[in-house]
């Protein structure tokens, strides 16, 4: 019966690519300008939500925050959500899940960076470059983040 069986159809493409919402704030200009050598820490924090949307659409975003401080102090703040419609049908379970969770982010990322930069650049500072992320490795690492909370769940019952 299994030669029977018809194969499902894998499908996976992108429909719309935009950008959702963004941010940019730089509380201390124009002081900030004025001052001497520009070396901020700076702090990266990103994350990723899936939402089934009618039919095989998912809708993907990726939210990315970026922080620059000198001193305590904030030079510039962005938050920005670039998200992408995706059309996904024949893929379940795992599969799904690494779609969503790291192929769709992975091809958002490349358009949140120049954004970002753009912005940086358009606020006065100089050129940032947001390097890379591995979100193949960033989703592998949430599947084991979860995979390990649910063994402690099950093991205090």
């Amino acid at each position: 019966m299994a030669d029977q069986e018809q194969a499902v159809e894998k499908h996976l493409s992108i429909t719309k690519i935009y950008l959702k919402d963004s941010s940019f704030e730089s509380p201390q200009s124009p002081t900030i300008f004025r001052q001497g050598d520009w070396k901020p820490q700076t702090n990266l924090n990103l994350r990723s939500a899936h939402t089934p949307q009618e039919g095989n659409h998912h809708e993907i975003v990726l939210t990315i925050t970026v922080e620059a401080k000198e001193n305590d102090k904030t030079c510039f703040l962005i938050e920005l959500q670039q998200a992408g419609l995706f059309e996904i049908s024949g893929y379940e379970g795992e599969e799904l899940g690494a779609i969503v969770g790291s192929f769709c982010p992975n091809i958002l990322f490349p358009y949140a960076r120049e954004t970002i930069a753009s912005l940086i650049q358009k606020g006065g500072f100089p050129e940032f470059v947001l390097q890379p992320i591995n979100f193949d490795a960033l989703y592998m690492q949430s599947q084991q983040q979860r995979a390990a909370a649910e063994a402690k769940e099950a093991e205090s019952h």
